[in-house]
């Protein structure tokens, strides 16, 4: 079969290896203890199928998560070299099945950017030089010893051996990229060493410099060494970083550095350039969430595409092979690298070839199934997959008794719980009382910066066109309909909650599904009662069209959502600053009257930016209530979901099961892994 995507599924050499090839799998870590073996830093069998999975789905090269390579006792290879190489071969042999390719990736680790919980952490993860925590400020990181550099080198070569021992393809270092301690030594912002390892660029560079001389001399010239690469750092300051569209003065590496350092990494023999942009100060950008473009990053790789002879990767939202294939064509890049969009569907590079694009999963840039559950310390996922990580566990398989299903309502969950229950043969009826599937999804959906959001729909509609699902529209269950069916799913989703506040019975004052499909909001003073997820991504819309915009949150914080990346995070904090949103916590609407909104905030003892008194005097335990009258030519309430619940109470048994919003208002990510682990087990 022939492919319309000639160049992105043409093959490609990196060093002395050829790619089949031009995909590549972006380290998606894998650090847990059930997918990565703790002491040897050896992926366990089913760490091991998480990648042979992207590799068996048409992948064509496959970079592991990061590999410790510093002096420490456990989950570093250097320590256990014949364990690894032996526990190594199970990965390397099933990528090789599939005609792929498997680089490691071997790490100096995090530098400033390390979370210092311990003593323990303060010694064994320092910086170039003493230097503010990016998650701490008030403390410094440790500045690495000359002797302690020169053993990471020495590491980096050893680890690079037993992987080509295992039978790999190559490595990647981590990295001249992302703020970690390469970057960090790179980079005269945050590199304050006065040796040989600090100042001129020449010497701030003679770390990375070191370690490829260093994997060459043991593993042979021919052997891969790529090193994951951020072109430009996109830093306004410490712990701040720059949105795409605003001016500001780069304080981490520019573009026209950025060209030289690649120059200089291909000179010392690196043989791939794996790029994105961004550092730890402005994460967003080597983690880019949902309100960045897609294919961030290819103006400026492509800056380095001219600059350099070796192959050059491209990542970051970037997951259009119509767009891969142009840029690869037309010489801005040589690699589409994709990491969280292959977590969704690892079956993209077949899906790509064959052109059936209606048909890939689409990553919708949450973070919360991958770095969200990471940073929990909890294995790998996806938010829309939830077999991500448990390939063999959570593998469907064909019911051993065949069972008549309802399922009603037809949100994400609903569509979610249909479609497991048809894959695995059994009768499946769904119900939806509305003229449209998605549930609240579709309001969600519609910003102009979530397509993906809208792809996602796109594609559960299809699978219940696909599959054997009997779809019912603008039909309401009731009880009596219930009767019958062996497994009930009751997806009947939540309804907004409303606040009796006096004055929001007026036509001027909106709630967030309403607000976000229906309402044209006119006047140019907008509140917004609520600084959740979706109270923030509003205020976001209404400041890019230029209204002054004020929310109003009851708690002490904003974007308290569970499991929400630092990445979609800071991001949102950056575009609210830029828009001038003003925000006021701890505060409540009193009143709504004659276009004025009183707004009380309670005012307690909070310290200031230096940790000291921010008032002349105690306000007590109670707080100080301060009195706001704001002009407010609307108002959107954004205040949280009530689940429905009332068919569930009437129906309830062993064989009712309640899931998503019904049970329990949360995100995408609990709704759809509620019904797949419970459709999987009927």
């Amino acid at each position: 079969m022939s492919t319309k995507y000639e160049h992105l599924f043409s093959t490609i050499k990196v060093g002395g290896v050829e790619l089949p090839n031009r995909i590549a799998m972006m380290p998606m870590g894998v650090f847990s203890p059930r997918l990565m073996n703790q002491k040897t830093a050896a992926y366990t069998k089913d760490g091991a199928d998480y990648y042979i999975e992207r590799a068996k789905g048409g992948t064509g090269l496959i970079i592991s998560g990061v590999v410790p390579i510093i002096p420490i006792p456990v989950r570093t290879p250097v320590c256990f070299p014949d364990e690894y190489v032996e526990e190594m071969k199970y990965l390397m042999d099933g990528v090789h099945k599939y005609g792929s390719k498997m680089f490691v990736q071997l790490t100096a680790m995090t530098g400033r950017a390390a979370h210092l919980e311990s003593e323990t952490d303060w010694k064994i993860l320092p910086a170039p030089a003493p230097i503010q925590n990016v998650w701490d400020p008030t403390v410094k990181n440790r500045g690495i010893t000359k002797e302690e550099i020169h053993k990471y080198v020495e590491n980096f070569a050893e680890a690079s051996y037993l992987v080509k021992q295992a039978g790999g393809d190559g490595v990647e270092i981590h990295a001249v990229h992302e703020g970690y301690l390469l970057d960090q030594f790179a980079i005269g912002f945050y590199n304050k060493r006065t040796d040989e390892y600090g100042g001129c660029l020449e010497n701030r560079l003679r770390f990375p410099r070191e370690i490829v001389e260093a994997i060459k001399e043991k593993c042979g010239k021919d052997f891969p060494v790529s090193i994951r690469y951020s072109v430009r750092s996109y830093v306004k300051d410490f712990n701040r970083g720059a949105l795409p569209w605003e001016e500001f003065e780069e304080k981490g590496r520019d573009l026209e550095e950025g060209i030289t350092v690649a120059k200089k990494l291909e000179e010392f023999g690196y043989d791939m350039l794996n790029c994105d942009n961004g550092s730890y100060d402005s994460w967003f950008w080597p983690h880019p969430p949902v309100y960045m473009p897609k294919a961030c990053n290819l103006k400026d790789v492509a800056e380095v595409k001219k600059a350099v002879n070796i192959p050059v990767v491209c990542a970051g939202r970037f997951d259009d092979p119509d767009l891969a294939e142009e840029a690869i064509a037309e010489g801005k890049m040589d690699i589409l690298g994709m990491g969280r969009p292959l977590l969704a569907d690892a079956e993209l590079g077949h899906k790509f070839y064959e052109g059936r694009l209606d048909d890939v999963r689409p990553c919708i840039s949450c973070h919360q199934g991958c770095l969200g559950r990471i940073f929990q310390g909890k294995d790998i996922s996806c938010a829309v997959n939830p077999a991500c990580g448990r390939e063999k566990s959570y593998e469907l398989k064909t019911a051993d008794v065949r069972k008549k299903v309802l399922v009603i309502g037809g949100g994400l969950g609903g569509m979610e719980a249909a479609r497991v229950c048809a894959l695995r043969g059994h009768d499946v009826d769904l119900y939806e009382k509305t003229g449209e599937l998605g549930g609240v999804f579709v309001a969600a959906a519609t910003p102009d910066f979530k397509d993906d959001d809208k792809n996602l729909l796109k594609w559960y509609k299809k699978q219940m066109t696909d599959l054997p699902v009997n779809v019912h529209m603008n039909a309401e269950v009731t009880e009596k309909m219930t009767a019958g069916y062996d497994e009930i799913f009751v997806a009947t989703g939540a309804a907004e909650r409303r606040l009796d506040t006096p004055g929001f019975d007026a036509e001027n004052v909106t709630y967030a599904i309403d607000t976000l499909r229906n309402t044209d909001i006119k006047g140019d003073n907008v509140i917004i009662v609520g600084g959740g997820l979706t109270g923030c991504e509003i205020a976001y819309l209404l400041g890019r069209e230029g209204k002054k915009v004020t929310i109003v949150e009851m708690a002490e914080t904003i974007l308290n959502a569970f499991g929400l990346s630092a990445a979609n995070y800071n991001m949102l904090m950056e575009i609210l600053d830029y828009y001038k949103v003003k925000v006021i916590k701890n505060a409540v609407v009193e009143s709504y009257q004659d276009g004025i909104a009183t707004v009380i905030e309670t005012e307690k003892n909070y310290p200031n930016a230096a940790n000291r008194a921010k008032r002349m005097f105690a306000v007590g335990p109670q707080g100080l209530k301060v009195k706001h009258e704001i002009p407010a030519d609307h108002i959107v309430v954004s205040v949280g979901y009530i689940p429905n619940q009332s068919l569930y109470e009437k129906i309830k048994g062993e064989h009712v099961h309640l899931i998503g919003d019904a049970q329990q208002p949360t995100n995408v990510m609990d709704a759809i892994w509620a019904a797949y682990e419970t459709a999987m087990n009927l």
